[in-house]
């Protein structure tokens, strides 16, 4: 069963103007994870979907949704997965590839057939899946957490030391826009992505997981003059529009899957803003 929802763009004037629960029925994605079930959602910032496939009874195949107007999925687009649950496996086009926890893959445009399964369905594969629009084609590659390119960064005294995973980047794996990561925040630190940054040229949805039970974290947003904050739960993803700081802070520490697009693939172009800037 697939079921989906759209987002569309907003500017950062109205914004300005959301109470709490608009700011949540924007930009919170809260109900992924669903068992039997491909959710997706579908946002206007550079026709970025964000969504998950939980198979537990049965595989779950990838099918195309009606905002695409395509035959399949896949056919002007490219995919990225992470598995957050128990073991798994994804089928592409009839090959199979093994995805273990916090395992990627991504699959190139072009691709009819992907179909999601479990090994086990009392500890089921979550799989949290991003997509973006692509002019070529480039290879199904998979990427285990122990492949990817880590950048150790922060520090314990100012309570983000942390551990960035980049996964699906161009130093690891050619893609057309879709870029994926994980950062793992180490005991004890609890901020990222601060200082604070923006990104003009493309946009962003963050992931959160491995939230303990009775925690959440803090997530902000908005310009940086004028930041609005989003309260989340373990496995609920927040869209971050290119006007938008995606920042956060936990009750506890906590990793989160960063997934991007738009026109520019270097990681590292950001305007970052002085954390004695922010308002």
């Amino acid at each position: 069963m697939t079921k989906y929802s759209s987002r569309y763009a907003s500017s950062p004037e109205a914004v300005k103007k959301y109470d709490t629960q608009q700011l949540r029925e924007e930009f919170l994605i809260d109900d992924l994870m669903q068992e039997d079930e491909v959710v997706l959602v579908y946002s206007h910032y550079d026709r970025y979907i964000a969504g998950s496939a939980v198979p537990v009874k049965e595989d779950l195949a990838l099918e195309t949704i009606d905002p695409l107007k395509a035959p399949y999925f896949l056919e002007r687009r490219e995919l990225g997965i992470i598995n957050v649950g128990g073991s798994g496996s994804v089928v592409v086009e009839g090959t199979t590839y093994e995805l273990g926890f916090k395992d990627a893959l991504y699959i190139g445009s072009g691709n009819k057939e992907v179909v999601f399964k479990s090994t086990d369905t009392k500890n089921p594969a979550k799989f949290y899946l991003n997509s973006a629009p692509a002019h070529t084609t480039y290879p199904t590659v998979k990427v285990s957490l122990a492949e990817a390119n880590k950048l150790n960064l922060g520090a314990m005294e100012t309570a983000n030391h942390r551990t960035v995973n980049q996964m699906i980047i161009g130093s690891v794996v050619t893609t057309c826009q879709l870029q994926m990561g994980m950062t793992e925040l180490n005991p004890g630190s609890v901020w990222n992505t601060m200082p604070a940054h923006v990104h003009d040229r493309r946009m962003e949805v963050y992931f959160y997981l491995d939230i303990p039970e009775n925690q959440a974290v803090c997530h902000f947003m908005g310009q940086p003059q004028e930041t609005r904050h989003i309260w989340m739960n373990n496995h609920q993803a927040v869209i971050s529009p290119p006007w938008s700081i995606h920042s956060g802070s936990g009750t506890s520490n906590y990793t989160f899957i960063w997934g991007m697009a738009g026109e520019n693939l270097d990681y590292g172009d950001m305007d970052v803003c002085k954390i004695t800037d922010l308002r």
